[in-house]
């Protein structure tokens, strides 16, 4: 059996900067594995090591993500191996895209039981990379995951849901985002990070062809300033009266 995790090696919105035209500069921007990743790493090392399964992070990124850097961040998280797409085109992929060939790192990987993500990336933070890849794959996808069990035919998934949490029985591989505190994360020690240059990381080109992107930017612009009343107002009960007057009260 084998489990997987989809990480990202993205570039930090913090570092970031955006032009008085609205469009974001990322080229200050450094890259690192993004932030929630290691969640759904530690998680699947838990379940690798219950299970005796191996496991293996998927990514798609630049051939940055095939570099040193990236490759002992991630391997030093608990990763036996890693299948990865290179290619600096990668950065213009729209998201169906890059979910496409997140599956196929997932099916060229071979017999695979889960598929784990983080809860978003730290760069889009659209939340809907793992629903997408399920898509691809037609397997069932759960979010807000705060655990992950094997069951005799499948897995238990224990989900957040408004009020409380919820327990899920599912038959078969499935997709599973995991929340940001499902687990605790271990900060990789030197021998982590010294082991992590030893293990494999593979890059690897589309088996199939990958859709088209269907996605073009035709224009970029900042919100409107709104117009303010600029109002001065001598006391509590003219504010009250004031925002009846507005249809805020």
């Amino acid at each position: 059996m084998t489990i997987a995790v989809a990480y990202k090696w993205a570039a930090n919105p913090q570092d970031a900067s955006v032009s008085h035209e609205g469009v974001v500069d990322w080229s200050r921007a450094k890259l690192a594995l993004s932030e929630y990743d290691p969640v759904a790493i530690q998680l699947g090392r838990a379940i690798a090591d219950q299970t005796g399964s191996e496991l293996v992070g998927v990514s798609v990124g630049s051939t940055a993500v095939a570099g040193s850097m990236a490759k002992k961040s991630a391997m030093s998280r608990g990763l036996d191996r890693g299948l990865v797409i290179a290619d600096d085109d990668a950065a213009s992929w729209n998201l169906t895209k890059v979910a496409a060939a997140l599956a196929q790192l997932v099916q060229q990987t071979g017999n695979v039981d889960l598929l784990l993500t983080g809860d978003a990336s730290i760069d889009e933070n659209a939340k809907m990379t793992s629903a997408l890849v399920a898509g691809h794959l037609g397997w069932p996808c759960f979010q807000d995951a705060t655990n992950v069990q094997q069951a005799p035919e499948g897995w238990t998934i224990t989900q957040e849901i408004p009020g409380g949490t919820r327990t899920i029985e599912v038959t078969g591989p499935a997709v599973v985002a995991v929340t940001t505190d499902a687990i605790a994360v271990k900060v990789p020690g030197m021998k982590d990070i010294l082991a992590a240059g030893k293990k494999p990381v593979d890059a690897v080109t589309p088996a199939v062809a990958l859709p088209e992107d269907a996605l073009e930017v035709t224009g970029r612009s900042k919100p409107a300033s709104r117009a303010r009343k600029n109002l001065i107002l001598p006391d509590a009960a003219a504010l009250a009266a004031a925002l009846r007057t507005d249809g805020v009260l």
